[in-house]
């Protein structure tokens, strides 16, 4: 399949059509000019969606990558024949914030964006009390330690940090145990985000709760173990497992809530 064929039958709205053709432009220049070439930050549903667009045009020659084993944002890399790693793309940077200062990603994210950067040019944000690590492509690096001097009210110091040196931690999520008469999407939604069943289906119909970071609007659809579900403003909910029947016949699951 040529690009127009493979972005009509691999993306799914006109957010995603925008970066596959961005990644299948980049696959296309390092095979052609037989250089090393890598993509802007994809989300997971996205990274999902690159896959298959690079199936589909042949393209083996790639990693996803995001700063540190385990990242949620990462970027395609391409490599041509003659080698199969080139200057990392990534780079990351620490800021520090007063003691006392009680900033959130959004504050950090927020003033980055102040700064003219995009969010596609961001990798992930790692948030700790007076502190957060944020990995991001090599060309915003000079923007981030000459211009971010603020987050929210509070003054800021930037440092570069070494990718080796990026501490992921534990992900603070929440784990509790539900029930269901089946595993719909609209069911799992209302369950983790703690909505009635109606408002759960009226937000995934309205395309306000994405599956597996990407957009679907049927309430019924069944989901199954690994399935994650994203709502802004209510964070992110995962299926981790289903763990039996109960004795009713109802489907006993644990699922674990990220705010």
């Amino acid at each position: 399949m040529n690009k127009t064929e493979i972005l009509a039958h691999v993306a799914v709205d006109d957010a995603s059509r925008i970066a596959l053709a961005r990644v299948l432009d980049k696959a296309e220049l390092a095979r052609t000019r037989n250089v090393h070439a890598h993509s802007q930050f994809l989300t997971d549903g996205e990274q999902r969606l690159a896959q298959r667009a690079l199936e589909a045009a042949g393209c083996r020659d790639y990693d996803l990558w995001g700063g540190y084993p385990g990242a949620e944002r990462k970027v395609c890399r391409f490599w041509p024949d003659w080698a199969e790693a080139g200057e990392e793309p990534l780079a990351a940077v620490e800021v520090t914030a007063p003691q006392g200062a009680a900033l959130s990603h959004r504050d950090y994210l927020g003033s980055m964006m102040g700064l003219g950067l995009t969010r596609d040019v961001l990798g992930d944000l790692l948030v700790t009390e007076g502190r957060c690590q944020v990995v991001c492509l090599r060309s915003a690096l000079p923007v981030l330690l000459s211009q971010w001097t603020q987050a929210g009210r509070w003054p800021v110091q930037v440092r570069e940090l070494p990718l080796a040196e990026l501490e992921p931690g534990e992900r603070g999520g929440t784990l509790r145990r539900e029930t269901f008469q089946s595993l719909r999407f609209d069911a799992v939604a209302a369950a983790g985000f703690g909505l009635s069943r109606a408002k759960a289906a009226g937000m995934i119909a309205g395309g306000k709760i994405q599956l597996n970071h990407l957009p679907c609007l049927k309430p019924d659809k069944l989901l199954e173990e690994g399935d994650s579900l994203t709502a802004r403003g209510f964070g992110k909910c995962v299926l981790v497992r289903v763990t039996g029947a109960s004795r009713k016949g109802r489907i006993m699951a644990e699922l674990e809530r990220y705010e």
